[in-house]
């Protein structure tokens, strides 16, 4: 039988499997008596055992075998859960993922197995002995694994290449294109017959799109299992002693947008571990437990997913990131000091770093650059709250799905531009008596608060006009809100979403286009970026 094919299964599964064991050994380095961490980890070892055998990939097979072997004894209580044992693990962890990676290109990579099988024989043997079974040298795989697979129940889900469920995301939205135009050509005709066809297939299109964007829904736990090891090997290497913890790794998000969630998650943990959290000499000094704290969550608000990176640490210096932005020549909006969106709009420079010295973690300058970026591509928003001595928080703030999206359709002049749903509180008309100039821009009284408003039409380079009633769409993002007067407020549609990157130093406009129900183009507004340049406005 041809087992090539099952490759990329083979290292998918394997990749979930050596999450499982990174997070289960990370719990049992802290807690030695976490005996369900240990059982785990030694099911997700048995299991990579057992399917490298399957596939013929010997290599991998003699290291999970020796791995699980000090497992079982751990688990038989005849070796103690030390310390070394645990990192010993790890670096197998390590190794196994390299290798399983190599074997799929077709090179097992054994030299990087060899020297971990010798050590893990010694820890085997290293007290009581152990009444696994050592490995035998020259044993065939078969030899050495029983195939879990047997015992397994039936299984409920099935892997689809993420290609596949983008082509049906695209067929979908090609429909929901034709929904709408039907339903448009529906309503001037008077065949009975005929709209109640086009309502029953209404219906069934809502009902087919909902589950092609339900079957790309993923937890972010996919993503998020990555971290604790990340965060524990990078502490280590500065000498902090970090608490890591994680919360709503359940929270579902499109696969497609999961995938680029990685990176920024990575340089937010990275700029916390090593600017943000102090070195435990200096944490005692200010009245702090030793133990620094970090947190990474996700939530759910309305059809968007916020996921928040927190520290306890010092804080940023608001005083020294605007002295460093002075040397560098950037340009500052007002005077004092550094509200929180300014301290982003320079901390987000390109090359902007206030570090004394380039460290394997941070200082750079392009961390959270390269998050601004990614984040605003992806049509979402950046939020920071820093506190000096107590800590900072940074906020990711992004859609549910990239794929389709519930949009309020505009005009200005001739021109359609889509509002994402999610970002509306309401739609509403004012009278012009309502609307006041001021120094910092326009601003309205709106349910006994004064209101920013933005003109869409100056935003597009497009003659100002005044009229007697303004319509104006409120946006809201967190706790930030602002007016959008357009000329029109045509209709809500389901809107296919087609990309775009923002251009980096550019007006932070729009973040994609679609093709309306009549055909016609639409760009899609960048609400994200909007408010930002109100606010530093």
């Amino acid at each position: 039988m041809d087992l090539a094919r099952y490759a990329e299964l083979f290292l998918t599964e394997s990749r979930e499997h050596l999450a499982v064991m990174n997070r289960h050994l990370l719990v049992l380095e802290r807690s030695p008596g976490a005996h369900e961490s240990l059982d785990a980890t030694f099911r997700a070892v048995h299991t990579v055992k057992g399917m490298s055998a399957t596939m013929g990939y010997d290599a991998v097979t003699v290291l999970a075998h020796e791995m699980e072997t000090v497992l079982d004894a751990l688990r038989a209580g005849h070796l103690a859960v030390t310390a070394s044992r645990v990192a010993a693990c790890l670096d197998v962890v390590d190794a196994l993922e390299r290798m399983v990676e190599g074997a799929v290109r077709g090179d097992e990579l054994a030299s990087v197995g060899e020297p971990l099988v010798q050590r893990l024989r010694i820890l085997a043997t290293d007290g009581e002995e152990a009444t696994a079974a050592p490995a035998v040298p020259g044993a065939t795989p078969a030899a050495l694994s029983e195939s879990p697979v047997a015992a397994a129940p039936r299984a409920r889900h099935v892997r689809v290449d993420i290609g596949r469920l983008d082509a049906l995301t695209d067929l979908v939205g090609e429909l929901i294109i034709a929904r709408g135009r039907l339903v448009r050509e529906t309503a001037s005709s008077d065949n009975a017959a005929l709209a109640e066809v086009a309502e029953h297939t209404t219906r069934l299109l809502d009902d087919l799109q909902h589950a092609v964007l339900h079957a790309r829904m993923v937890p972010v736990a996919h993503v998020f299992d990555r971290f604790p090891r990340m965060v524990r090997d990078a502490a280590l290497g500065l000498g902090k002693d970090v608490v890591f913890d994680m919360d709503g790794d359940d929270i579902e998000i499109d696969r497609s947008l999961l995938d680029e969630l990685g990176d920024p998650i990575v340089h937010l943990l990275r700029n916390a571990l090593d600017h943000g959290l102090e070195p435990a000499a200096e944490r005692i000094a200010a009245g702090k437990r030793a133990e620094g704290h970090l947190t990474l969550c996700a939530s759910r608000e309305r059809s968007a997913v916020i996921v928040r990176v927190s520290d306890d640490g010092r804080g940023m210096d608001r005083a020294a990131i605007a002295r460093r932005a002075r040397e560098l020549g950037v340009p500052r909006r007002g005077r004092g000091a550094l509200n929180d969106a300014e301290l982003l709009e320079i901390i987000a420079r390109p090359g902007f770093s206030t570090a004394a010295q380039v460290t394997a973690v941070s200082g750079r300058g392009v961390g959270i650059d390269a998050v601004l970026h990614r984040v605003r591509a992806l049509g979402g928003t950046v939020e920071i709250t820093s506190h000096e001595g107590q800590g900072t928080t940074v906020t990711l703030r992004l859609p549910l799905t990239l794929a389709i999206v519930r949009a309020l359709i505009t005009r200005v002049h001739d021109e359609v531009y889509a509002i994402p749903l999610t970002h509306v509180s309401e739609a509403l008309e004012t009278d012009r008596s309502e609307l006041r100039r001021t120094r910092g821009g326009e601003v309205m009284l709106h349910q006994g608060q004064r209101m920013p408003v933005l003109r869409l039409r100056e935003l597009v380079q497009l003659p100002r006009e005044t009229h007697d009633t303004e319509q104006v769409v409120m946006l809201e993002i967190g706790e930030r809100r602002a007016g959008l007067i357009v000329d029109e407020l045509t209709s809500q549609q389901d809107i296919v979403v087609k990309r775009f990157d923002a251009a980096r130093d550019g007006a932070a406009l729009f973040s994609g286009a679609t093709i309306l129900a009549d055909g016609a183009p639409a760009l899609i507004v960048d609400v994200g970026g909007l408010m930002r340049g109100q606010h530093h406005g």
